[in-house]
């Protein structure tokens, strides 16, 4: 099985970014559930759309879990952070001084890995940011591929 990574920024409405072995970005896009019930019902069809073998997820707990109880019933590996432990990493210190300025800061660097990745850069939400600069990051600490910057 190829290897996958789908990366989620958690919330109602979900950034997801999803990777493939050699680290190159496959599609980000985000999605809108009009409440957690609907969420619940969609999450199973997302990862097996993605078919994802790592799930990473940042953001409410809560929601986590139903992402990680769906992705290792499908046998995914989970792992779930909170956006400080990514944006250490991905992110200079005076890029996070707040929360806003570290969305405008995803945002530009998203971009970036769009237009690496061969992708039409559009116009895109933070949460989409956020998850692709957490998959970037997720595979730099997996190894795979060429994730970078």
């Amino acid at each position: 099985m190829e290897q996958r990574l789908l990366a989620v920024d958690l919330g109602l409405r979900t950034g997801l970014a999803l990777f493939d072995g050699e680290g190159r970005l496959l599609w980000a896009r985000s999605h809108h559930f009009p409440d957690i019930t609907r969420l619940k019902s969609a999450v199973w069809e997302l990862l097996r759309e993605a078919r994802a073998t790592e799930l990473v997820a940042e953001g409410d707990t809560h929601l986590g879990r139903i992402w990680a109880l769906a992705a290792e019933k499908q046998g995914a590996a989970v792992e779930i952070v909170q956006a400080q432990t990514w944006r250490r990493v991905m992110l200079l210190p005076r890029e996070q001084r707040s929360g806003a300025e570290a969305k405008r800061r995803a945002l530009l660097r998203a971009a970036e890995v769009v237009r690496r990745a061969g992708l039409p850069v559009r116009t895109m939400r933070d949460d989409t940011a956020e998850a692709i600069l957490l998959g970037v990051w997720r595979l730099q600490a997996l190894g795979w591929g060429a994730a970078e910057e």
